[in-house]
């Protein structure tokens, strides 16, 4: 008890110094070590470093999940090293909405049809972007984490004590200079009575008191140079690591960008997938099969062939039937359009701007550049998801989902 007493003693009197001495430096009252600009600039680097490790790590997972709400549930079940409950992405809940509807609505009416195609796309974008913020949060979040929570607490741990090493020194510092200012007075003061501290031995003479304290304050101020000295080659050699930090955090960032280029690359595909599916939904609906829905109880009518969009593109008079001719026989009867055998209408057609870029499978077919503008018209019997579309002296087939008709 008796040691714990004096220890904390001790330690009120090394935090008083400390207070003091910090509190006369902020006023300009005291004298205060300085590091050398290579120390400065390795501390401004790793504040720095910190600060935007923090606010990309922030922001990140606002991009990642941007309910707050589960953002505080993750955080709380992480503090408590408890594994984060799987959560139904957006896309998911979409993906079962829709599919619900569809059933609701009748999964071989068209629309149910496409409620179900639609979805189980959705359902397939959100299980992409649960893998996105999965691959994100492992390869990228992780290691920004674990530099704030870790190599960072060590380097501020250190600095602390290389800032109460630096006040330890420039207390006795202080300390020294005051008694060889004392010592010097009392030399130079013959009159023993008025130079002698009060707490020292009478007999004493005051020079030769504020000699040994002067020899007692070198040696602190040896101790604590030492000491100072010591704190700040490690403190050094953490704040050199930032490099290597920042080599990690860049491959991390590489990392991160690959997942996030995948994740958009499987998006993109997703999509251009539906929106090929949704071509014969497209053509299904403007050729009037959602006529006879309500007659749903009389004898299905055997089909009519679909016609091309009647309100949208003029047919092209129909073609009489050619008789085979040296053993080729009549393309268009036949049901293989050969579209460099086809003429133009005189009447019935119309530009067209090309949404997407599209290959040309075959060579009946048309490939397309983005934002171009062509020519297009329909045939009697074609698919009505497909039209003949021109540029300049070539032709070929083009699908319809990849143009904007102009009027």
């Amino acid at each position: 008890m008796e040691f714990n007493v004096k220890k904390l003693a001790s330690d009120a009197g090394v935090f008083f110094s400390r207070a003091m001495q910090f509190t006369e430096e902020k006023l300009g009252q005291a004298e205060k070590t300085e590091l050398d600009a290579h120390f400065e600039n390795l501390l401004a680097r790793a504040d720095c470093t910190k600060n935007w490790t923090e606010k990309i790590l922030r922001q990140t997972e606002v991009l990642l999940q941007p309910n707050p709400s589960a953002r505080v549930e993750e955080f709380l079940y992480e503090k408590l090293d408890r594994k984060v409950p799987s959560r139904v992405t957006n896309g998911e809940l979409l993906a079962q909405y829709m599919t619900e509807a569809a059933n609701d609505f009748g999964p071989g009416t068209p629309y149910g049809k496409t409620l179900i195609k639609v979805g189980e796309t959705q359902r397939r974008l959100g299980a992409a972007e649960r893998e996105f913020i999965h691959s994100a949060s492992i390869n990228f979040l992780t290691p920004l984490r674990n530099f704030l929570e870790g190599d960072w607490r060590t380097i501020s741990k250190e600095r602390r004590i290389l800032q109460n090493r630096r006040l330890d020194l420039d207390a006795c510092k202080a300390r020294l200079k005051k008694a060889k200012a004392a010592e010097a007075k009392a030399a130079a003061v013959p009159d023993f009575q008025e130079t002698r501290p009060r707490n020292y031995v009478l007999s004493a003479s005051a020079s030769a008191l504020w000699s040994d304290e002067v020899e007692k304050a070198e040696h602190e101020l040896r101790l604590t140079q030492t000491e100072f000295d010591r704190q700040a080659e490690v403190t050094r050699l953490l704040l050199e690591g930032i490099s290597s930090t920042h080599v990690n955090h860049l491959r991390c960032l590489h990392e991160f960008v690959e997942s996030q280029t995948n994740y958009y690359a499987q998006c993109y595909q997703f999509m251009l997938d539906l929106q090929k599916q949704l071509g014969g939904s497209k053509g299904e609906l403007f050729s009037g099969t959602f006529v006879g829905n309500a007659d749903s109880t009389s004898p299905a009518a055997a089909p009519s062939p679909p016609a091309v969009a009647a309100a949208t593109l003029p047919a092209v008079p129909t073609i009489p039937v050619v008789p085979t001719i040296g053993g080729v026989p009549n393309t268009v009867a036949e049901g293989v359009l050969n579209p460099n055998e086809v003429k133009p209408p005189t009447s019935g057609t119309r530009k067209a701007r090309v949404l997407y870029d599209y290959e040309a499978a075959d060579s009946t077919e048309l490939a397309l550049l983005a934002d171009e503008m062509i020519t297009v018209y329909s045939l009697p019997g074609m698919d009505p998801d497909w039209l003949i579309g021109e540029r300049g002296n070539q032709k070929g087939k083009v699908p319809v989902t990849y143009l904007e008709l102009l009027s």
